[in-house]
Parts: C-alpha cells; sequence; structure tokens
C-alpha cells in the first residue's frame, strides 16, 4: 500500500461523506419530515432530527479527512445503527410522512430498511481500509 489513499478509498469516502452530508442537511431543511419518525419514546422529536442531522454532517466531515477516516468509518456506521429504529418506525407508521405517490408508500419505506445494510458496510469498508493504510505506515 501507498503512504496515501487510493483512487478507490478515497472515492469511497468522498461519497459516504457526501451521501452524509445531504443527509445532515436535510435535517435542518425539511425538519418536520424526520421529526414525525422520531419514536414519540425518545421525547422531543425537533431535538432528535436537529442532533442527528448535526451528527451525520460530522461523520461526514470524519470521512472525508485522511487522519480521522478510519473513526469517522466506525462513528458512520454505528450512526447507521443507531437510526434504524426510526427508519422501522416509519415503515411500521405506513410510510415516507410529507411524500406523496410511490416514494411515500409504505412499500418504498419497508424496502429501504434492507438498504442500511449496504451503508454499514459501505462505512466498514471505509474505516478498514484507513485501518489497513495506518498499518502500514506503522511499519515503515
Amino acid at each position: 500500500m501507498t503512504p496515501t489513499p487510493t483512487a478507490r478509498e478515497n472515492a469511497a469516502a468522498f461519497g459516504l461523506a457526501a451521501l452524509m452530508l445531504a443527509a445532515g442537511a436535510a435535517h435542518f431543511l425539511v425538519p418536520d419530515r424526520y421529526a414525525a419518525i422520531v419514536p414519540e419514546s425518545l421525547g422531543s422529536p425537533r431535538a432528535w432530527v436537529y442532533g442527528s442531522g448535526v451528527a451525520e454532517i460530522a461523520g461526514a466531515a470524519l470521512v472525508a479527512l485522511p487522519r480521522t477516516r478510519r473513526f469517522g468509518g466506525w462513528y458512520v456506521a454505528a450512526l447507521l445503527v443507531a437510526v434504524f429504529p426510526a427508519n422501522v418506525k416509519m415503515a411500521l407508521d405506513g410510510g415516507v410522512p410529507g411524500e406523496s405517490g410511490v416514494l411515500g408508500s409504505a412499500t418504498v419505506a419497508w424496502l429501504r430498511l434492507p438498504l442500511q445494510i449496504p451503508l454499514v458496510l459501505w462505512a466498514l469498508y471505509v474505516a478498514r481500509a484507513a485501518r489497513n493504510r495506518e498499518a502500514v505506515l506503522a511499519r515503515r
């Protein structure tokens, strides 16, 4: 391995960072859609929406920077697992709040659930690639 990330590793990291940045920003642009899927047992939906938006933007920054990429990959994987209950609630409630047509349907909400798996695997790939690079550099 070379001391700098490969093009593939950078593409994976920057793609994940872009996805997390867009998701985080959406929490501030359309907070009501997210507030509707916060489980009631957690309390104030708006606080959770903004907090998770900040957490997603932080994950984007951590993954984008090679120095924090390893931690960032693990962080994003854990974050995706942590928000999974909200996605389950959305499916159980019958779809995406505020979205009409097919995109707001219960079917799409249920189909989104297994998509968390490749997203978590993507984040873990980014973390492991950074870990492997760090190990090679440490041996030099």
